[in-house]
C-alpha cells in the first residue's frame, strides 16, 4: 500500500473535522496556531495551505478576508473542505500532495502553512521535497510555518500505559535514534533533528514552539478536569512560554518557523 492509500484508509475512518474542537489539547493547538499565524502574516497576505484536513484553518482565515489556497490530499478531508469552505470566494480548496507543488510558480504566497504532510512523510527524499516546495512558492521576506510531531510525546501519550516496548521499538532504533517508517502512519522527531531538515535551503529559523504542551497526555487520565475559567489562565500561561527550549519536547505537536531570505 503506497503512502496516498495508507492515508486515505486512515482518514476514511477518522473524525478529523471536529479534533481541535473536542479535547483541551485540541483546542490549545488551535489557539497557538492561530497566535502564531496572525504573528507572521502580513495584512492582505496570500495563504496557503498543505495538508489542510477539513478546513479548520483555511476556512477560519478565509472567514477573516483572507485570501487562502488550501491543499488537501485525502478526499474525505478535501469533501469535508469544500462544504466547509462552501461561498467563501476567497477559498479555492485543491486535492494534491506536499511533495509537488509545480501547479503554484515560484515566490506566490506570503505565508505558507504546512500542518499536516510532515505527519505522514518517512523518506528523506519525500521530506527534503516537501520542505523543498513550500519554500519555493514562498515570496522573498514570507514565512513557512510546518508542524511536526514530537517523538518523545508519541512515546509517553500511547506507550506509556503497558506497551513501553512496543513504543521504544516503533519509534528508536537499539542506538535511540528516532525511526521513520510508512507502518507508523504518524511520525515524530526530535527537535534538533527536525529543525536540521532545513538545512541548505534559503530560510532564516525564527522560531520553534510548543502547539499544545503536554495536555494530551494530562487528558489520557481519568480524573483530568479542566474548566473554561482553568483553560483560558493555562492558556495565557502557555502562550507566554510555548517558545521555551526546554518545554518543546513535552508538546505533541510542534510548530517550526522560518522567514524565506
Amino acid at each position: 500500500m503506497n503512502r496516498t492509500e495508507l492515508i486515505n484508509r486512515f482518514y476514511d475512518g477518522y473524525y478529523e473535522d471536529g479534533r481541535l474542537a473536542r479535547s483541551r489539547h485540541g483546542q490549545m493547538e488551535y489557539r497557538t496556531t492561530m497566535h502564531m499565524i496572525r504573528r507572521f502574516l502580513p495584512k492582505d497576505g496570500k495563504i496557503l495551505e498543505l495538508g489542510a484536513g477539513t478546513g479548520r484553518y483555511s476556512v477560519a482565515l478565509a472567514r477573516e478576508g483572507c485570501p487562502v489556497t488550501a491543499v488537501e490530499l485525502a478526499e474525505k478531508n478535501l469533501a469535508l473542505l469544500r462544504r466547509n469552505g462552501a461561498g467563501l470566494e476567497n477559498l479555492t480548496a485543491l486535492q494534491g500532495d506536499a511533495v509537488d507543488l509545480s501547479r503554484f510558480a515560484d515566490h506566490s504566497f506570503d505565508l505558507v502553512l504546512s500542518f499536516g504532510p510532515m505527519y505522514h512523510l518517512y523518506e528523506d527524499a519525500e521530506r527534503a521535497a516537501a520542505l523543498r516546495e513550500a519554500v519555493r512558492v514562498t515570496k522573498h521576506g514570507g514565512y513557512v510555518l510546518t508542524a511536526f510531531l514530537s517523538v518523545h510525546a508519541i512515546l509517553w501519550d500511547n506507550y506509556l500505559r503497558g506497551n513501553l516496548a512496543e513504543g521504544l521499538e516503533e519509534n528508536f532504533d537499539g542506538a535511540y535514534r528516532v525511526r521513520h517508517f510508512r507502518e507508523q502512519l504518524f511520525t515524530g522527531y526530535d527537535i534538533p533533528e527536525f529543525e536540521a531538515l532545513f538545512r541548505g535551503l534559503p530560510v532564516t529559523h525564527v522560531t520553534t514552539a510548543a502547539a499544545d504542551g503536554p495536555l494530551e497526555l494530562a487528558e489520557s487520565r481519568s480524573d483530568f478536569a479542566m474548566s473554561d475559567a482553568e483553560f483560558e489562565q493555562y492558556a495565557q500561561y502557555h502562550l507566554r512560554f510555548c517558545e521555551s527550549r526546554e518545554l518543546l519536547g513535552s508538546s505533541s505537536h510542534l510548530l517550526h518557523v522560518c522567514r524565506k531570505q
